[in-house]
């Protein structure tokens, strides 16, 4: 008998062996054959197709430094005299209380000049009594003030370096809504960081001082931002980032800018004189409200309504009277009341300048001759008042009043409150409408500023706040140390 033929694998059993020797195959060579079955790779994009952020954060990085300060201040707990409960204690058990503090801070800056010229925000070195510069290739410097205008928040300084790179200024009057942006500092200490948004407004006015004219955006700002420059997508400095709205102190997605081409003329004063000189024409403005333009038979709720000219100023010496609504100022219109400070603050000491204003429905054109800012205002920092305060404010504009479910629109909105700040222990609230000071009304920033000022050092202030459908009285007890 024959032996039967030895039985042939079949199709289906070829298919399966292969099917194992190659699960084998992929077993014994690991992972990685196996991976592309999980992802799609990625196919590497064309040059002209990709965004312009790598390249210009790759550009200017390199010019923006870190800032850290040194500030000495008085201890508060060697305040109260020598039979204060806290220097007691500190002296029985810690010996004696020291009179000062060293307080730390940090913040952004950029280099505009090869030889070691950068600018800054003055709320950064402010009162520092030591301050150094980090470049991003690690070198330190220490840096010297070379001047400081605490009206616009502005500071340059210098340090002993040459070579160095520097980032072009661009022109922020050519910014458009909408427009792309990228912010460039050292938020919370975080060398290098960027981040983007866009244009979200621009002539923002928050309170911060005479010459608001700020960028909003919604790039990402935070502490340790300020200072930073906010550039366009060409890579060009079109903001200096400044300030942000915030209750928590973290960016929430309004972060603001002062304007490259507001800084440039004072950069310039800055760097051959060490501070500013500003025209002066003597008057406290505030705004025209739909309300006043009927009274003041106006066309149009537009101008800077003068409600005080001060004696022997260049605008008393024109004519102008309080009442006066100023409409154009040296062939500029004034559309809004923060216009005027802006226009007069540039304008050349002694120049004769024609103002048009309304006055009983009638037009009336004056000529003023512009004298110089006096000291004493230019002294005077809207941020030194938040930091005895802890308090910032803005107009109450018909939006705000509408969102805040106020009816009387008279008044200015606490837009910050810093804590542990007077105006924190006074128990002032973020949407809070501030409407008398010392028992005097106040409709706009400059005469809430005022009111305060004119009060008596060291004496509390009384404020009639409007909270949601109540009044009440709230006193602040002024501090005599910046909170931070």
């Amino acid at each position: 008998m024959g032996k039967s033929p030895r039985p042939r694998p079949g199709p289906v059993l070829l298919i399966l062996a292969l099917l194992l020797a190659g699960e084998l195959i992929v077993a014994l060579r690991g992972p990685q054959a196996a991976d592309s079955a999980f992802w799609t790779e990625g196919k590497q994009r064309a040059p002209a197709s990709q965004s312009p952020w790598p390249a210009v954060a790759k550009a200017d990085t390199p010019a923006v430094v870190n800032i850290s300060t040194t500030q000495v201040v008085q201890n508060p707990l060697a305040q109260g005299g020598p039979a204060g409960p806290f220097q007691d204690f500190f002296r029985q058990f810690l010996g004696e209380v020291p009179q000062t503090l060293r307080r730390h801070a940090l913040g952004s800056g950029f280099l505009i000049r090869a030889d070691g010229y950068l600018v800054t925000n003055n709320h950064v070195v402010e009162g520092a009594s030591d301050i150094k510069v980090k470049l991003s290739d690690g070198r330190e410097f220490p840096a010297t003030v070379v001047g400081r205008d605490p009206q616009t928040d502005l500071a340059l300084l210098k340090i002993a370096a040459a070579g160095l790179p520097v980032l072009s200024l661009g022109d922020s009057d050519a910014l458009e809504v909408g427009q792309p942006v990228m912010a460039i500092g050292n938020p919370f200490g975080l060398e290098g960081t960027v981040t983007t948004g866009i244009v979200s407004a621009k002539g923002r006015v928050i309170g911060e001082g005479p010459y608001d004219d700020f960028i909003q955006t919604d790039a990402s700002i935070n502490p340790g931002n300020s200072g930073g420059p906010l550039v366009n997508a060409a890579g060009d400095v079109v903001g200096i980032n400044t300030a942000i709205a915030s209750q928590s102190g973290g960016s929430v997605g309004i972060g603001f800018a002062i304007p490259i081409n507001e800084a440039k003329g004072i950069l310039l004063q800055l760097a051959a004189t060490g501070h500013v000189t500003r025209g002066w024409l003597g008057v406290a403005i505030q705004p025209v409200t739909d309300a006043l333009a009927q009274t003041l038979q106006l066309p149009a709720a537009k101008g800077a309504l003068v409600a005080q000219v001060l004696p022997d100023s260049p605008a008393a010496t024109a004519g102008v009277q309080p009442g006066d609504v100023i409409v154009a100022y040296d062939g500029h219109a004034i559309s809004r009341d923060s216009d005027l400070p802006r226009l007069v603050a540039a304008t050349p000491i002694g120049k004769a300048i024609a103002i048009q204003v309304i006055r009983e429905g009638k037009g009336v054109t004056l000529t003023a001759a512009i004298a110089e800012q006096p000291q004493r205002e230019q002294l005077a920092s809207p941020r030194q008042e938040r930091q005895r305060l802890g308090l910032r404010v803005q107009p109450l504009t018909p939006q705000l009043a509408q969102q805040l479910g106020v009816k009387d629109r008279a008044g200015v909105v606490v837009a910050g409150v810093d804590e542990g700040s007077p105006a924190a222990e006074a128990g002032l609230q973020p949407g809070d409408v501030i409407v008398e000071v010392n028992r005097q009304a106040v409709q706009t920033v400059a005469e809430f500023r005022q009111a305060v000022e004119t009060g008596k050092a060291g004496e509390p202030i009384l404020l009639l706040v409007h909270r949601q459908d109540a009044s009440l009285f709230v006193t602040i007890e002024p501090g005599g140390k910046p909170q931070g």
